[in-house]
């Protein structure tokens, strides 16, 4: 049966999904455009697995409609899962068997007609042919991840699921793997990835965050950043963690966050914070502030905690 053609990958609306008392989804909506990078971020536990489970037919959602690749999500499972590639969190290929043997067997598994082209396909675009004959074993987390994708690609998907694939990594591995990604979305394949690294989420087209099982901002990383309204100033100086704790009961402070050898203090109101931060200048003449960018890692903090607060947990985190 063939799907219709479908402008989104991906577009559900309003997916829930309760594991007995716990609504763990909660009336999310998304798209993804074919040759898209979507990135899904949000903490342990926010729903983002799940979600993404339900998206591709693995797991009924209790209520909400969608399509994946023009079929939908309850009703057209099967063909989806044929044209889904889904790499989980945890590798789970066979550590005694070699690079080879574990592609041929995932083909065995979809019943390819021509599994040796196939594998051979596969190696060579993943760069894996000079080590198909090693044990999977003996592979590093960068191996394994190439592993784990040529698995995904072996049946030509339109679109790939991949839920947290590089932790673990190592920063010059994840930069591969990334560049990989870009390369299969120019082909006009379909990536969601759910990821906690700020440095891949700005390497995403675009970016849903979700908490709590809701999702709190979608888009671009320009229009996420924009959405929340907030100013950043940057200071400079000694003691501040201390600096931190005094600056967040001044009013026009809604965040303090600490990078490095400087600390990041933000808030809606521009006016409130400057004189906030004047008045700290004031009294300890080495500190230096000024302002600087909001970055995406200090939106999703604000967000996680604004989340938090509203789900009766502690508040921003400093």
């Amino acid at each position: 049966m063939n799907a219709p053609p479908a402008p989104y990958a991906i577009d559900v609306s309003k997916l829930n999904k309760h594991f007995g008392a716990k609504h763990v989804v909660k009336d999310v909506s998304l798209r993804v455009a074919r040759g898209e990078i979507f990135g899904f971020l949000g903490p342990n536990g926010s729903g983002k697995t799940t979600s993404i489970r339900m998206m591709c037919g693995l797991l009924t959602p209790d209520s909400g409609i969608g399509t994946c690749l023009g079929y939908d999500i309850v009703r057209d499972s099967a063909q989806i899962k044929r044209r889904v590639g889904y790499m989980t969190q945890r590798f789970s290929y066979w550590d005694d068997l070699s690079i080879r043997e574990n592609l041929d067997f995932v083909a065995r598994m979809y019943e390819m007609p021509d599994r040796k082209t196939a594998v051979a396909r596969a190696l060579d675009s993943l760069g894996l042919a000079r080590r198909a004959n090693q044990l999977t074993g003996t592979l590093s987390g960068g191996w394994k991840q190439r592993l784990a994708l040529a698995a995904c690609m072996l049946h030509g998907p339109e679109l790939l699921l991949l839920d947290e694939p590089t932790a673990g990594v190592d920063p010059a591995a994840r930069r591969d793997f990334w560049e990989e990604l870009h390369r299969l979305a120019e082909q006009g394949i379909a990536v969601l990835v759910s990821t906690h690294y700020m440095d891949e989420a700005e390497r995403c087209h675009k970016l849903a965050y979700i908490a709590y099982g809701e999702l709190l901002a979608q888009g671009t990383a320009a229009e996420i950043v924009a959405s929340q309204g907030l100013a950043t100033r940057a200071i400079a100086g000694e003691r501040l963690t201390e600096l931190s704790a005094r600056l967040r009961a001044l009013p026009g402070v809604e965040q303090t966050v600490v990078f490095g050898a400087t600390l990041h203090v933000s808030g809606r109101d521009r006016p409130a914070l400057d004189a906030a931060l004047a008045q700290a200048a004031a009294e300890d003449s080495s500190l230096r502030v000024e302002p600087v960018d909001t970055g995406l890692e200090d939106v999703f903090i604000y967000m996680m905690g604004r989340a938090d607060v509203g789900n009766g947990k502690a508040g921003a985190p400093s």
